[in-house]
């Protein structure tokens, strides 16, 4: 069990929670997540709601491999709007503005979004962490290079698992020293790792529960599943799902996914192996 402060309002998680994605861009990874339309963003969040979504969460910039990086008034027009529109819609509804930039944190904070998802850890602009806690709301706070540039770069890790625990530790401390209310963990897969490293990292995830905070695990439909069965993203909901029992199993309390029905079944089957097990 933990706890979010969103906006004032405490939210009290007794179980795994399920974050839906939502990309206003035309380049994100998985093409079924995308949508410019604001109508269309509304019937997706319907649907994820009906199959009991937790969060939502909205970028505008994509971070796949070779995107472009788009200016931050750009970003705004493409998430803003679909904020405004799925918060007026579900208005007690967790939405997760997915961004690295202060700016657009800021701007969709006031639009209705109630948590920010970097996937910089603070690192790319440095007036990131700040602003964050000046607004009080939860923090996801991701693994990555600390350059715009190179984060998907290759990184070659001594030992991944024990790099990304020192790497979460100086972030907490960094978070905690700017006045940050609640902060959950992502250890970025995919990120500027390996498929060994991916695949180590998750074996692994237990190792993060030293950090005693909340984990997100998001490894939806990415490339250490569909490259390693030799297979398209489109065909990776099966792969998307055994990972995703293997996360929960060693701690995940949140899943980011596309695929909020069959994340939602994980859950109460993982939560049922538990049950009898107690």
């Amino acid at each position: 069990m933990f706890t979010l402060n969103c906006k004032g309002s405490l939210r009290i998680i007794e179980e795994p929670q399920v974050m839906g994605i939502i990309n206003s861009t035309p380049d994100s990874f998985y093409n079924k997540s995308r949508t410019a339309n604001i109508l269309a963003a509304i019937e997706l969040a319907e649907k994820m709601v009906q199959e009991g979504v937790s969060i939502i969460d909205i970028g505008g910039q994509s971070t796949r491999p070779s995107a472009a990086i788009i200016e931050p008034s750009e970003e705004i027009d493409r998430v803003i709007p679909i904020i405004e529109a799925i918060h007026a819609q579900f208005p007690n509804l967790l939405i997760s503005i997915d961004s690295f930039r202060p700016e657009v944190a800021k701007t969709a904070v006031l639009a209705g979004a109630s948590i920010v998802n970097d996937i910089s850890g603070g690192q790319f602009f440095p007036e990131m962490i700040p602003t964050i806690a000046s607004l009080k709301v939860p923090y996801i706070c991701m693994h990555c290079a600390n350059d715009i540039n190179k984060m998907h770069e290759k990184i070659n890790y001594p030992n991944i698992t024990e790099s990304i625990i020192n790497y979460f530790k100086e972030r907490l401390n960094a978070c905690k020293e700017a006045g940050m209310l609640d902060v959950i963990i992502d250890p970025g897969f995919g990120f500027g790792k390996t498929m060994q490293d991916n695949f180590k990292l998750m074996n692994e995830l237990e190792s993060l529960s030293i950090l005693n905070v909340p984990i997100l695990v998001g490894v939806s439909r990415k490339s250490m599943i569909y490259k390693t069965l030799q297979i398209e993203a489109s065909e990776s909901l099966n792969g998307t799902t055994v990972l995703n029992t293997v996360g929960l199993l060693k701690g995940a309390s949140i899943l980011r996914v596309h695929d909020v029905k069959e994340a939602k079944e994980t859950i109460h089957l993982v939560q049922q192996l538990r049950l009898k097990r107690n």
